[in-house]
């Protein structure tokens, strides 16, 4: 494990729920916390009576609702300015791409898989979606990243380190093979549309 895992298993254990909310809105803001292993490590602690369960979900849950509706004013403030500058990035283009074919699905989806979308999702919500509706589907879905990341933890407290990597591998090869469809369809789009022009 990393010195910054050790770290914030250490304030996790010291300090408990108000530690689990400032780390879940910090991680899903992108500052580069173990957040996931954060929420295991949570449901972990909650099984041996470390942390009240209850308390440690809604932490979780608003800490993480708390970042994303700012990554959303951030969009509705700043959204011309924010896709002039990252417009063109694979990364920009697959989030719009799934938004533009889900809606509300993406937004519910990217809180617990393709986690690496969900800040250009909230972006990009922030300038084409009602923030009711954006709340709905984003309380939805990072209740059930906690119940799910949680409630892996707690069942299988004494192998949650284990857990915690099966699930960023995973994460991990669906964001890689997601971003790689992305990438194969514009290329294809681009050869057709350039086919049509000559």
């Amino acid at each position: 494990m990393s010195d910054l895992s050790n770290w914030t298993l250490s304030v996790l254990v010291a300090y408990g729920v108000p530690i689990l909310f400032a780390l879940s809105y910090g991680g899903s803001l992108g500052i580069p916390f173990p957040i996931s292993l954060t929420v295991i490590a949570a449901g972990a602690f909650a099984h041996e009576g470390v942390i009240d369960w209850r308390l440690g979900f809604l932490a979780s849950t608003f800490g993480a609702v708390l970042a994303d509706s700012s990554e959303y004013l951030l969009g509705w403030l700043a959204s011309g300015w924010i896709e002039r500058r990252f417009g063109k990035s694979l990364l920009w283009k697959t989030a719009q791409g799934t938004f533009q074919r889900q809606g509300g699905w993406a937004i519910l989806l990217t809180r617990f898989w393709l986690t690496t979308l969900a800040p250009v999702i909230n972006l990009i919500a922030g300038d084409r979606y009602p923030y009711p509706r954006f709340l709905l589907y984003d309380i939805g879905g990072q209740a059930i990243w906690v119940a799910l990341y949680g409630g892996l933890g707690y069942a299988f407290a004494d192998e949650w380190p284990l857990i915690s990597q099966v699930m960023n591998n995973f994460t991990g090869l669906s964001v890689t093979l997601v971003i790689l469809a992305a990438g194969v369809y514009f290329f294809v789009r681009w050869r057709r549309s350039k086919g049509a022009h000559s």
